[in-house]
């Protein structure tokens, strides 16, 4: 039941905005302009229909550029609705401004020809970022009690091999990684969006990391089969932490890194996350830096000692404006934030993109962490 209340309202808002893209922004273009791209909206329109339904049946043939380009209109529908958002509400504060109508209409036509030009230029952009391997982001992070004057950890998350992301992608990430000799590796969830079972071939280059690496549960994991993720995961030397934790260093130089599993658990009735089970045993005198998918489980974690929580989830937004909507459901968005005196967390954009190969102002990254102490 709850997939049907999902398909649905995924095809009611898609063709809720399609309908705002065609009667606030296309059909109000100046004439002999708008009737070039009237039907725009019903082909996107159809595009994001067969995505979903593909989603369930996978109707579509086992081809990555139509699969890209289905996904695509997804990603194409929600920028011209933004898009269309800007257009209607300039040319209704412009109505206010006491123009005669012939220069009115001179105005409006210089415009429209400048909004489409930015149009294109926004679909661009996103589509040359999507498809652009991932950047570095070096963050330094001070953490009290920590052991170590430097160490450093490398966060990959939201890489979501599956449909688009391919092996290719997969080496390219484990050699930057080896690159930047990190003394560990954590995958904080959404590694993959397929079944694993389909995909085992694309996920193989893990196995070459070079540093001890842990990886926790993310919500698409639960979508493809969290057991299988796990499962496979350890066969290429991975270990998951499933609401567990480790103690990393020898000696006096230690420290705890937490996993907790999504909350994405609690509804599919496995794995649901246990921080009692999670710090059991856990020596919270030492540093904790504390693993969860979703930056809003920092928000659990008054009882239990959290100097660093690294998340991803989010993508930074992966379309801006989207990050808007994504803040009302995480109480933060990408980059380091103080969330009280003693617990920061640092969320990733994320190493890969979901659903259409198109990003803006929310690059991918390849996390390099340094821990100091402070």
């Amino acid at each position: 039941m709850g997939f049907i209340i999902f398909i649905s309202l995924f095809v009611i808002t898609m063709g809720l905005m399609n309908l705002y893209i065609w009667r606030r922004f296309i059909r109000k273009l100046t004439h002999g302009v708008g009737r070039y791209f009237g039907l725009v909206p019903a082909i996107l329109m159809a595009g994001d229909i067969a995505y979903i339904v593909d989603r369930i049946t996978g109707f579509l043939p086992e081809s990555l550029a139509v699969y890209v380009i289905a996904s695509t209109f997804i990603g194409m529908t929600f920028m011209l609705f933004v898009v269309a958002v800007v257009y209607d509400l300039s040319v209704t504060a412009s109505k206010r401004v006491p123009f005669d109508q012939d220069r009115r209409r001179a105005i409006k036509l210089g415009f429209d020809v400048t909004i489409l030009i930015l149009a294109f230029s926004y679909l661009f952009k996103g589509f040359v970022s999507g498809i652009r391997m991932p950047d570095i982001n070096r963050i330094k992070v001070a953490i009290k009690d920590f052991p170590h004057d430097k160490f450093t950890l490398v966060q990959l998350t939201d890489v979501h091999v599956g449909r688009t992301i391919k092996r290719d992608f997969v080496e390219h990430i484990v050699a930057e990684t080896n690159r930047l000799k990190p003394d560990i590796v954590v995958i904080t969830g959404d590694l993959v969006d397929f079944q694993v079972s389909r995909i085992e071939y694309d996920l193989y280059p893990l196995k070459d990391i070079e540093a001890p690496t842990y990886f926790i549960l993310g919500n698409h994991e639960y979508f493809h089969g969290a057991g299988e993720s796990v499962a496979y995961l350890r066969t290429l030397g991975i270990k998951p932490l499933l609401n567990d934790h480790v103690c990393v260093g020898e000696g006096n130089a230690q420290f705890n890194l937490v996993g907790l599993t999504d909350v994405s658990g609690a509804r599919a009735n496995f794995l649901p996350p246990d921080l009692t089970k999670a710090y059991d045993g856990c020596d919270q005198g030492k540093a904790c830096v504390v693993l969860a998918h979703q930056p809003k489980m920092i928000e659990q974690m008054q009882d239990y000692r959290c100097d660093l929580m690294l998340s991803g989830h989010t993508h930074g937004g992966q379309i801006f404006p989207f990050g808007l909507l994504v803040m009302a459901a995480q109480p933060y968005l990408a980059g380091l934030y103080q969330h009280t005196d003693a617990s920061q967390i640092f969320v990733s954009r994320g190493t890969g993109y979901w659903g259409p190969p198109l990003r803006f102002m929310a690059p991918s990254e390849i996390s390099h962490i340094t821990l100091t102490a402070s």
